[in-house]
């Protein structure tokens, strides 16, 4: 090769040569979905996110900046099975190849997510998540029912919420597993119980937010016919906001959240109140507006009479025996109101809690972070622990020494 050769030939420099592969590999490739093990995870103060992706056969590092990985539901760790949807790359100062990450699950999603939509897909084509199959909710239920696990979180909110805003709606509790393989048929068998009791009017289907595998037994087919089919309506109140299963679009009502769900089906008993207050009102204002036109007419008809009539002992009679109709009509008037007052005065005695206290009941309530709550479950009872017990003619503080349960 000649030395004028080699002069015209370009020479790079390291960093013009890693540029120019990280060019051509951004060119090659557009976005792919890389599925491997995660390794060497770092968490780094920035917030950015450093790893490795790698099987049998060989790995490459990654990287996902915080805005992108502030969408991701978990926190992956070293041995995660994942997949990712990435730009492939090189760090020019380093001379490594790298993938840009945008999205990252756990390995199986996608196939779960293409699951759902197909199932979600095929039940609307069936007609299952068309308004004219939802039911109404209840204004004023005569009881509530709840299908979640006694021991889900959400069970606990539910029931707080429907204390503070309905405290005279009784519940009923309909145990489930809300998770796992077993889970749809449980739900189903809670579905059917309340259909048989036939005690409840509504029916909350709750559980707490999770990732997708944690919420799969609420996209199960048998269930959302079960949801369907169900002659009581149904609130759902699965995960978090943002979380939808086929649970949601099939039920009568769907909630944002577990509590969101308690919070649309019971009714706030002192808004119920205040408009029992204004009709009664309303109906003294008609009464007196009444009794004041009848009172303006019986002038006139005098006044006429006054004129018409010659003989004023008779004008006289006539108007006490129209006085006296006009006495019995108002004490006729007075007392129906005064009925349809006792009426709605025994309707609000039979919501105040003291009456069930004077039959004979009792509440056992239990002190959590200076806050008075019911006891509900058993399982609050608690040894060397001071309870509150309130009777119907007083209270007492009592402190159990031993607890059967059965």
């Amino acid at each position: 090769m000649s030395k004028t050769h080699e002069k015209s030939r370009e020479i790079l420099s390291v960093g013009d040569l890693n540029r120019a592969i990280a060019t051509s590999l951004e060119d090659r490739f557009d976005t792919v979905w890389v599925s491997g093990e995660i390794s060497n995870f770092k968490a780094y103060d920035s917030g950015h996110w450093y790893f490795s992706l790698k099987d049998e056969e060989g790995q490459i590092r990654c990287v996902m900046f915080r805005g992108r990985n502030g969408q991701v539901e978990f926190m992956p760790q070293s041995g995660d099975l994942v997949e990712v949807s990435a730009s492939l790359g090189m760090y020019v100062p380093r001379g490594d190849i790298q993938l840009t990450i945008q999205t990252l699950r756990r390995a199986g999603m996608g196939g779960l997510y293409e699951a759902f939509l197909k199932l979600k897909a095929k039940l609307a084509k069936e007609g299952l998540f068309d308004d004219e199959q939802k039911r109404d909710i209840p204004i004023h239920p005569r009881s509530i029912g709840i299908i979640t696990s006694p021991q889900a979180a959400a069970l606990k909110d539910v029931l707080s919420t429907l204390a503070r805003r309905a405290p005279h709606i009784p519940v009923v509790i309909y145990p489930a597993l809300v998770q796992g393989p077993d889970a749809p048929a449980g739900i189903i068998s809670a579905l059917k119980a309340a259909e048989k009791e036939n005690v409840v009017d509504v029916i909350l289907l709750v559980r707490g937010g999770g990732s997708i595998e944690d919420l799969w037994a609420f996209n199960d087919e048998q269930l959302a016919y079960a949801i369907a089919q169900s002659p009581i309506p149904v609130v759902s109140g699965v995960g978090h906001e943002t979380d939808f299963t086929i649970a949601d679009f099939v039920a009568d009502l769907r909630a944002p959240t577990p509590t969101g769900a308690a919070e649309l089906a019971a009714p706030r008993r002192d808004q119920m109140l205040q408009v029992l207050d204004a009709i009664m009102q309303a109906l003294l204002q008609r009464i007196n507006q009444r009794v004041e036109r009848e009172a303006q007419t019986l002038d006139q008809l005098a006044l006429r009479l006054s004129h018409a009539l010659p003989n004023p002992d008779r004008m006289r009679e006539q108007i006490q025996g129209w006085q006296q109709r006009l006495n019995q009509a108002w004490s006729v008037r007075m007392e129906s109101w005064r009925r349809n007052q006792m009426h709605y005065q025994l309707q609000l005695e039979m919501l105040n809690p003291q009456r069930t206290l004077e039959r004979g009941y009792a509440v056992i309530l239990s002190k959590e972070k200076d806050q008075l709550h019911a006891v509900r479950n058993p399982g609050e009872l608690k040894t060397k622990q001071n309870f509150q017990i309130r009777l119907a003619e007083g209270q007492a503080e009592v402190l159990f020494e031993e607890i059967l349960r059965k």
